[in-house]
């Protein structure tokens, strides 16, 4: 099928996955939730003829075993299907129904536009070389990751995975438009939780406490020092403490102070070195004090590496199928994604499509707000662009 035969299919599509999404959007569900999702799922690729098993819980992975080549060799197509606790505010008719859950990061257009690629591909697979699998993966928004599940269950042994490919939306990129970025993309993230204990009373008289309160602002000060005194330059670094509860009052000194944060970076090494120096900060300052620390960091997602090769590859397609000027060449995030874990075992691509709109003028909101309203029509170019993807790849 020609790239403009995949595109012309994609628009004849896009009325049955526009309904899809809003369905989906209307009908939100939290992380490992998703029972309601993947029944739709489920319906859709048994109406399609399209085999299937369900995994990771509420996840569903479909088949479609082409007529050329090995069907052991396979492209692995990828959406997430969880939603957050988000109140919505859109106004939309088809806003979210279910109170404090929304679909605030796109995971209903992902869900539909993979569901698409799949039908799209379902009635050309006499011309696909190998296997498509199409994951419907639950539970990227909670650590430790619907991706983490997924592997456990090893769905992919026996098959030569030629590409892992996962695709997001961005509403800072213009509908009609793709980012990728070969390499490293997206950062790893881990969560500290620390804990600083010392002696509270009056705050009247703090000669007679062991105030955790300084003590604590102190250390997050000193944890500057992990990202501008003891990270390379090269590499991005980010620690910041997000929340802090001291629960005293004007004139109490509590006796425990404590801290949440996130680290993130794009080098694994220096990630392991970075929780060394943040126990050992956090350690030697709350002693200083006189209070001490109980430091508890959790493993979070591993950086998103997107293959080299395999992203070029895609970048060309998508050139070809779409034009030059709409394939741009995306900056790094230090945001995070359970896709690193794909990334670490199989060459992958991570890659972005624009739902901002043909004027990209900001009407679509920001990811994980109460006001992101992605454009629709972006559904078209998800569609296609998976489906050119996993011809081609």
């Amino acid at each position: 099928m020609r790239y403009s035969q995949t595109i012309e299919r994609a628009r004849e599509l896009f009325p049955e996955v526009r309904d899809l999404r809003r369905a989906i959007h209307c009908d939100p569900e939290l992380s490992f939730e998703e029972e309601r999702t993947a029944a739709r799922i489920c319906g859709m690729l048994d109406k399609a003829g399209i085999a299937y098993r369900r995994v990771a819980g509420t996840g569903v992975l479909a088949r479609i075993t082409g007529g050329l080549g090995d069907p052991a060799d396979a492209v692995v197509l990828r959406a997430d299907m969880d939603a957050l606790p988000v109140t919505e505010a859109t106004g939309v008719p088809y806003a979210s129904a279910n109170a404090g859950v929304m679909h605030a990061c796109g995971h209903d257009i992902h869900t539909a536009a993979l569901m698409g690629a799949l039908l799209v591909l379902n009635g050309c697979k006499k011309q696909i070389k190998g296997t498509v699998l199409g994951l419907f993966q639950p539970g990227e928004e909670l650590w430790p990751g619907g991706a983490t599940k997924v592997l456990e269950e090893k769905p992919f042994d026996g098959y030569n995975i030629r590409a892992f490919v996962g695709q997001h939306v961005d509403p800072e990129l213009a509908t009609g438009t793709f980012g990728f970025r070969p390499g490293k993309y997206m950062a790893s993230t881990d969560e500290l939780h620390i804990t600083v204990t010392g002696e509270g009373g009056h705050a009247a008289m703090p000669h007679r406490l062991k105030d955790p309160i300084v003590a604590s602002a102190a250390v997050i000060t000193a944890l500057q020092q992990v990202a501008s005194r003891n990270s390379n330059p090269t590499v991005p670094t980010v620690l910041s403490i997000g929340r802090v509860i001291a629960d005293g009052a004007t004139n109490v000194i509590p006796d425990n102070v404590e801290m949440e944060g996130t680290l993130r970076t794009f080098d694994e090494t220096w990630r392991v070195q970075a929780k060394q120096r943040i126990r050992a900060i956090i350690g030697s300052t709350a002693e200083a004090y006189g209070t001490t620390a109980k430091v508890d960091i959790l493993d979070g997602y591993p950086c998103v590496y997107n293959d080299e090769r395999v992203t070029a590859a895609a970048v060309r397609t998508m050139g070809a199928a779409f034009g030059e000027a709409n394939v741009l060449e995306l900056e790094l995030r230090t945001t995070a994604e359970d896709f690193g874990y794909y990334t670490a075992v199989y060459p992958s691509v991570f890659y972005r499509v624009g739902v901002g709109g043909s004027k990209c003028d900001g009407s679509a909101g920001k990811l994980h707000t109460s006001g992101f309203d992605p454009d629709e029509e972006a559904l078209v170019y998800a569609v296609a662009g998976m489906a050119v993807l996993a011809l081609e790849l």
